[in-house]
């Protein structure tokens, strides 16, 4: 415990009467200072000690706070199970699942279905009621910030995005449309291909383009340590989407919990054919399509489970190749666009001798050309730069010619 500080010395001056008037005075003026430094010095150490009787105000409150904690009755997690008449309930607590009949308090009785969260004592009356749970990590997988990627940034696959704005963006901004005409509009669009094709960027476009709220996972975080722990994640992922509709909802890398199920018996992969029951039913589950979209991605098609394939959950997919010779050029376009580029570089050339590129292989083909530009000192980019660039990547991966960074898609 700190020591209280100690008092100043009072100032005591011994003034002889028979001064003359002045030396008397300059004494005086002396024994005022002294006085006042006094003075300065109490009015400091009293403003410490209210501070530090702030402070032990603040510890004697949290402290009782505390004590009040440690003696009220803890309180236990239950869900109401059905609701009888006369303000009675069936409750099951959580962990050992004993259900009990109890009667609510009449403040509550108007407030409790079934299906509740509530919080009971020891003896099973209820206390207060809950708000629906959620897992934060549904929460955390919502894009709150819109991308910045859009369509035009996105070449050699016209085709494939024209198909993806029919699937996912025109029900959402145009439902009527698909209602005079009398069809419901495809319930899941699966986009698949090799790596770096551009199947992430298109599902970015489209939460660029919609005001719709973007929900985006990967498969892979899907794939939890305990029972059960995975499906209620995406139970709790289409419930937010069912709350902050209009939505889309990405899964990207889906071949981490959609693989063909087979007979083996671990723990492992029993829980990841159980998350994807849990996503099997949440896509069926929907009654009305309209508001919520579904897109998916993988690079292994072929790996897919079939169930998950037939209509009405993916009604339509989408293969994202390899970009042509054309396609490669204009992802050369897109790339250079910011880029300050000699006016003799020759594209259509470079997009002749890129064959086997995807658009990720060509992205890193042009910041490695402006690496060679900045290495001689240069602020423009030639063609030359180009040419060394992609005998660079080719000689790192190894091969004459990249096949989306190694990956060979049948």
């Amino acid at each position: 415990m700190s020591r209280s500080p100690s008092l100043p010395d009072r100032p005591h001056r011994d003034i002889d009467p028979e001064l003359p008037d002045a030396e008397r005075l300059e004494a005086l003026r002396g024994h005022y200072v002294d006085l006042v430094a006094v003075t300065d010095q109490l009015e400091s150490q009293l403003e410490e000690a209210e501070h530090r009787r702030e402070q032990l105000r603040e510890h004697v409150d949290q402290v009782e706070r505390e004590n009040e904690a440690l003696k009220s009755s803890s309180l236990y997690i239950a869900t109401v199970e059905d609701v009888v008449d006369d303000g009675e309930v069936v409750v099951k607590q959580h962990g050992n699942n004993q259900e009990v009949l109890t009667e609510v308090a009449p403040q509550l009785a108007d407030r409790i279905d079934a299906g509740d969260r509530v919080a009971v004592n020891d003896s099973f009356a209820i206390q207060q009621t809950l708000a629906a749970e959620t897992d934060s990590r549904a929460q955390s997988m919502e894009i709150t910030e819109r991308p910045t990627v859009s369509y035009a940034d996105i070449g050699g696959i016209e085709e494939q995005v024209q198909e993806v704005r029919e699937a996912v963006e025109q029900p959402l901004a145009e439902p009527e449309l698909f209602e005079q005409v009398g069809i419901e509009p495809p319930s899941g669009v699966l986009l698949y291909g090799p790596p770096g094709t551009g199947k992430t960027m298109l599902a970015k476009a489209v939460a660029n383009e919609t005001n719709a709220t973007f929900i985006k996972m990967a498969g892979s975080e899907l794939v939890r340590k305990f029972i059960g722990e995975g499906s209620r994640l995406v139970r709790d992922l289409f419930e937010m989407a069912r709350e902050r509709e209009p939505a889309i909802i990405f899964i990207d890398e889906i071949d981490a919990i959609a693989t063909t199920r087979t007979e083996s018996k671990t723990s492992g992969d029993a829980e990841v054919q159980r998350t994807m029951m849990q996503l099997l039913a949440e896509m069926d589950g929907f009654e009305a399509r309209g508001n919520i979209r579904i897109i998916a991605a993988t690079n292994r098609f072929d790996m897919l489970d079939r169930a998950i394939l037939r209509p009405g959950r993916f009604d339509r997919l989408i293969e994202v190749p390899e970009p042509d010779a054309e396609g490669r050029e204009r992802i050369l376009e897109i790339h250079t666009d910011a880029m300050s580029v000699e006016t003799d570089v020759d594209f259509e050339r470079l997009a002749a001798e890129t064959d086997g590129y995807s658009g990720a292989d060509i992205e890193s083909l042009a910041t490695e050309a402006g690496m060679f530009a900045i290495r001689d000192d240069r602020q423009t980019v030639s063609q030359q730069d180009f040419l060394e660039a992609a005998a660079k990547i080719e000689a790192d991966d190894g091969s004459d010619v990249i096949s989306s960074a190694g990956y060979f898609y049948q």
